[in-house]
């Protein structure tokens, strides 16, 4: 008997009628649109968006080149050398992220013992010529500087979830 009933039901097409209904409730309502340029809608302070590194308090770099991120990054979007310095701890001397390459998936961020690597809430960015797509080290460094008190204050706003 189920199969006679649900065949029926097939024949009627209840599953499209219950579709255009729902189309037609909302066919009336007034439309929400956003004029993007001009108005943005809000964003959460766990919006994934440009890559920055972070410097300490005092100026001095936080990635200490253990490549972590390298390892967990799933698209292989982020390469890191390293070098040790004078005073013996192990500094990196290239930093490049592929941003064609990268899903932004924040893993990066979290496997970073340090909190060095971030991901910022910049969504407007473009490029123009080939071979911009890599951000190097220097551009990721002068983005964490630009932004540091935004990211501080999201990740203060967050810490209460980490």
């Amino acid at each position: 008997m189920n199969r006679v009933t649900s065949y029926l039901k097939s024949l009627m097409l209840l599953e499209l009628l219950a579709g255009l209904g729902l189309t037609f409730k909302y066919l009336w309502r007034p439309k929400y649109t956003v004029r993007y340029p001009m108005e943005h809608i809000p964003k959460s302070n766990r919006f994934r968006g440009l890559h920055a590194l972070r410097r300490y308090p005092n100026g001095e770099e936080r990635c200490i080149a253990c490549k972590l991120c390298e390892a967990v990054c799933p698209a292989l979007a982020i390469t890191i050398d390293s070098a040790p310095r004078e005073d013996g701890t192990r500094r990196t001397t290239r930093y490049d992220i592929d941003l064609f390459k990268c899903i932004f998936c924040g893993f990066c961020e979290e496997s970073c013992p340090v909190d060095s690597i971030v991901e910022t809430s910049i969504h407007e960015y473009h490029f123009e010529k080939r071979g911009e797509n890599i951000v190097t080290k220097p551009q990721l460094l002068a983005i964490g500087d630009r932004f540091e008190k935004e990211i501080a204050a999201a990740r203060a706003q967050d810490a209460a979830f980490r």
